[in-house]
């Protein structure tokens, strides 16, 4: 098992999020380089009983990568808009399958593109579960520019980094956008 001193100390996450209309028409030059994962999310609550007893909130997340290879994790996040605190650590493959059924019911599945546009990394996520596309990108400070791509412009129907019924938990947990 992952023991607690792998628990990534606190780090605040820098994101602005942008709700799009549709997938957008991203240059072949960046979408050959891009990488796409497949996305499992599951929301634990404070009350779930769980065999882990140490893992008892937050999300836990298998990724699924290009070549088939699985990463799990289970993070931490706290707060609302530009700046969150998070928390995040790998689990095993056993005891994500140990914990992921205490997820049931507050789950949700998307495909994410992740783009570098000049050291930008861009993340677009195309939910599978509800007819929805989200952009988003990490900045290393509040301060930082984000200039918007090109291509990405025309599918921007606005941002939506303040607005909680976009964050995944709320879509996870059917608070948010119903799609």
């Amino acid at each position: 098992m992952t023991s607690e001193s792998d628990l990534n100390a606190h780090s605040d996450e820098i994101e602005r999020v942008f709700l799009l209309d549709r997938l957008p028409d991203v240059p072949e030059s960046l979408r050959s380089e891009a990488e796409r994962w497949e996305i499992e999310q599951g929301y634990l609550s404070p009350s779930d009983a769980t065999s882990c007893d140490r893992i008892t909130e937050g999300r836990l997340r298998r990724t699924t990568h290009a070549d088939g290879s699985q990463t799990f994790t289970h993070t931490i996040k706290s707060g609302l808009g530009l700046v969150r605190s998070e928390r995040e650590r790998r689990v095993t493959a056993s005891e994500f399958e140990a914990i992921w059924p205490a997820t049931t019911g507050r789950r949700l599945l998307k495909t994410r593109l992740r783009i570098d546009v000049g050291g930008q990394i861009w993340e677009i996520d195309d939910f599978s579960d509800r007819a929805l596309v989200l952009a988003e990108a990490e900045l290393p400070t509040v301060e930082t520019a984000l200039p918007i791509p090109e291509w990405l412009q025309p599918r921007i129907i606005r941002e939506v980094t303040e607005e909680a019924a976009f964050r995944n938990f709320h879509l996870a947990t059917q608070k948010g956008f119903p799609g």
